[in-house]
């Protein structure tokens, strides 16, 4: 059943306990959460989301399920047609978003994660959106694929963008093997511009000097979340090593310097300069240490929370919080971090401006998927 909580009332009413629910409130009180939080509907790992024009849902399942919601979470449909997935460590079927023509064509582009003979990559593909009474994915077209693919089961990225002039961004992690990131010949631990079609864009910067054709920026781990604000700039979270998850303003051509420089230090403890040390690396915007662990990655328009206009919205996953990033122009700062008691793994506007949050599922989360609007906004 569905239910209206206040804050962390949610977390405290799962557990079916009155004792418990008292206790949520005292927490709501003393953490002074901004939203109400209603549960719309629960999944297994589900990883990421996006909003049809009629208001229903496109939600991925880690294990390779697409979703068809309802607008109020209470029916679902598997969407048949989709491919097979790798779905070891941390992959699995990753991000949806639609076509900025989907209106017309009926286009959603996804990522996944796919064993070859060679080893694992990421891919992202296309198909055509019948969403009728037996919805499906048809026409599916395979754009384009990491490179290499390498061994391994981990930082795979998979986040898709698409910018004002129709083109479309992929980011692509390093794979936790380091050296590609700065490999000019693969896409790993890249952020790539692509036609829609999935071929290289045209005017990709870094093409005369010997680069893949597709990368726009390089230097990068694992980029998690990338979207654009209003006014074009593109933004990316990063999970970072032991230490130093980031936010980056991407700028065509830049080195974000992953692995020669981090805030943070390599697994085990062995030190990476930190950024101030090599300035000809783009730096952070903003970094955490200890980290959030970033999860997925939305700029607010404003349209419930006027103050929050133009900030980014991140899903933090062994943080177990919704992390708020103030936003002026190309400058950014840490605003709020709040706890919301389960791994959150993405964060999405919806057409009201209402922020939807999934949760990770992965590790004895809950996997559920929340709304957040403003704290007794039902009430007036």
């Amino acid at each position: 059943m569905r239910s209206i909580l206040t804050g962390t009332m949610v977390l405290a009413l799962a557990g079916g306990c009155a004792a418990d629910a008292q206790q949520g409130a005292e927490a709501q009180q003393a953490s002074g959460l901004p939203f109400d939080v209603q549960v719309i509907a629960d999944f297994e790992s589900p990883w990421a989301m996006t909003f049809l024009p009629d208001g229903r849902m496109l939600i991925t399942e880690k294990a390779g399920i697409l979703y068809l919601v309802s607008a109020d979470g209470q029916q679902r449909q598997s969407v048949a047609g989709m491919p097979s997935v790798s779905t070891n460590g941390q992959g699995g079927l990753m991000d949806v978003v639609l076509h900025p023509g989907f209106a017309q064509n009926r286009l959603v582009y996804f990522s996944y994660a796919e064993a070859g003979e060679s080893g694992k990559g990421v891919v992202l593909a296309r198909g055509v959106l019948d969403a009728g009474a037996q919805p499906a994915l048809q026409k599916i077209e395979t754009l384009f694929r990491a490179s290499p693919y390498v061994a391994g089961d981990g930082h795979f990225a998979g986040r898709i963008a698409f910018s004002a002039d129709g083109y479309v961004f992929f980011s692509n992690g390093e794979r936790q093997k380091f050296d590609p990131a700065q490999d000019p010949q693969a896409t790993l631990g890249k952020v790539l511009r692509l036609s829609d079609d999935g071929t290289p864009a045209p005017g990709n910067p870094l093409v005369d000097k010997g680069f893949h054709p597709a990368v726009w920026s390089y230097g990068h781990r694992n980029p998690l979340g990338i979207a654009f604000d209003a006014s074009g700039h593109l933004w990316a979270q990063e999970m970072g090593p032991m230490g130093g998850d980031e936010v980056n303003l991407i700028l065509p051509g830049r080195n974000y310097g992953y692995p020669i420089v981090s805030d943070g230090d390599h697994y085990g403890g062995r030190p990476i300069p930190d950024h101030v040390t090599r300035p000809e690396f783009e730096a952070p915007k903003v970094s955490w240490n200890p980290v959030i662990s970033p999860g997925g990655l939305m700029v607010y328009s404003g349209k419930l929370w006027p103050e929050w206009k133009g900030d980014l919205f991140i899903g933090g996953l062994s943080s177990k919080a919704l992390v708020r990033v103030d936003v002026d122009g190309t400058n950014a700062r840490k605003g709020d971090q709040w706890p919301m008691g389960e791994r959150i793994r993405e964060p999405e506007e919806g057409p009201d401006g209402a922020i939807w949050l999934l949760e990770d599922g992965q590790r004895g989360g809950g996997g559920r998927l929340l709304k957040l609007t403003p704290r007794g906004a039902g009430k007036r």
